[in-house]
């Protein structure tokens, strides 16, 4: 009913704003990583930055809502680099725990920067988010070398790999911006390395050697804690995480319709394994997992293959069968936050597939109007017509003109204005 999912969304908007922490006392002293008390008069140090979550969408809701709390997060990354030498990787308590992978402050901080939100002081980052990028540690020293991570040489190097190319991908923007040429071509070439892992026998991500040979045998389902090339998940899952490539992805699986047709597959196939999968893969739909994050965007990738509307089934099929209003009304690990941002970014209709890329793409509300304000207007979402069985788009509208594209742009939302869904029971199919 419309008020259960008032009380999901509104649970969701809380429970995305719980994390990262107050870490700094009122007279602005706080416990370094060096185990030293600083003391920043004027700004917040923050702990719990859980980022390999966090990045796909719980960061990017932060610079709509939570603008003005933007850079003192980002400052608080800048402080452990000076204290530790490297940004977060996942810092707790003021020690970095190294849990998960990737080097996900960087598109954290990419977004915010290429967004435009003031008082990042990007001289001082933008050396550290290199110096991320380029330690010999964690399988980038094999990355460098090979323009993948073998799985001979690492483990978890196919999530690492797909990982540090969205990374990079992340600096190349930045370095961009600031002029950096030489870096901007060095970091686009290393985010193409997600091709290198690519097993065109199978049409999935597989574990490469550094001879080059892909592993056999292979098994796409197969997910552990333990030993292998995927973290938290399985091939399946991991296939589809080229959210800065989508167009390059797509022609690796061989055209829209191919892609399309593999990403139904994954939704709709039946595995016997879903009792050995570890246990943060969960919310499964075939060998979706909405209970974990590698899969969050994938139900948006039907849009770049034209298939909207499957996108539209998809996430309303997760929405209402995987969040409730009852204790058990999350399908997996909160996250600090995460779990709960997707469903905020979906309810309203849109959501960030690439999270540094100031787009957010078109998906089906839940909400028949919302409003928020980040600039200097109002930016309302309006859904017509919704209903529990009128959950397909038949046409989108923005501020009263047709909108032909599947995204709109954070510079919009800025801008305010009216994003107008019109609803209906029989998907669009064109």
């Amino acid at each position: 009913t419309p008020e259960e999912i008032k009380t999901i969304f509104y649970t969701a908007l809380y429970h995305s704003m719980i994390a990262p922490y107050t870490f700094s006392d009122v007279d602005g002293r706080y416990r370094g990583f060096d185990k030293q008390i600083h003391k920043e008069e004027g700004i917040t140090n923050y702990t719990v930055f859980s980022l390999w979550d966090t990045f796909r969408t719980a960061n990017p809701l932060n610079t709509i809502l939570q603008a003005d709390l933007v850079p003192g997060m980002i400052h608080s990354m800048l402080n452990q680099y000076r204290e530790y030498g490297l940004l977060p990787v996942w810092p707790l308590w003021g020690s970095e725990t190294n849990c998960m992978i990737g080097y996900h402050s960087i598109p954290v901080i990419a977004d915010a920067y290429l967004k435009g939100i003031q008082g990042i002081d990007m001289e001082s980052i933008y050396p550290a988010m290199l110096k991320s990028a380029m330690q010999n540690d964690f399988g980038i020293q094999y990355l460098k070398e090979f323009n993948y991570v073998p799985f001979d040489k690492d483990n978890k190097s196919v999530s690492k790999t797909l990982e540090y190319a969205f990374d990079d991908w992340c600096i190349a923007q930045v370095a961009n911006k600031l002029g950096k040429e030489e870096d901007y071509h060095y970091f686009m070439n290393r985010s193409q390395s997600y091709k290198n892992v690519f097993d065109k026998e199978f049409n999935l991500m597989n574990g490469k050697s550094s001879e080059g040979k892909f592993r056999r045998p292979f098994d796409p389902v197969y997910s552990t804690y333990g030993p292998s090339d995927f973290i938290e998940g399985n091939s399946w899952q991991y296939s589809f995480f080229v959210p800065h490539d989508i167009p390059g992805l797509i022609e690796l699986f061989g055209g829209k319709d191919a892609f399309a047709n593999k990403l139904e597959e994954l939704f709709t196939r039946q595995t016997s394994k879903v009792d050995s999968k570890p246990q943060d893969v969960s919310g499964l739909i075939g060998e979706y997992a909405q209970g974990n994050e590698p899969s969050h965007h994938v139900s948006y990738l039907f849009n770049y293959a034209g298939r909207a509307w499957k996108s539209q089934y998809w996430l309303n099929r997760i929405k209402t069968t995987l969040y409730s209003d009852t204790p058990e009304g999350l399908c997996g690990n909160e996250d600090c936050g995460q779990m709960s941002a997707w469903y905020v970014f979906s309810a309203l209709g849109f959501y960030p597939v690439n999270p540094a890329s100031g787009n957010y793409d078109l998906g089906t509300p839940s909400i028949v109007k919302a409003s928020f304000k980040i600039g200097a207007k109002p930016f309302v979402v309006e859904a017509e017509n919704l209903s529990k069985e009128n959950f397909y788009v038949q046409k989108v509208e923005l501020n009263n003109e047709i909108l032909d594209r599947n995204f709109i742009t954070h510079k919009e939302l800025l801008n305010g204005g009216i994003l107008k869904f019109y609803m209906g029971k029989e998907p669009l199919k064109k």
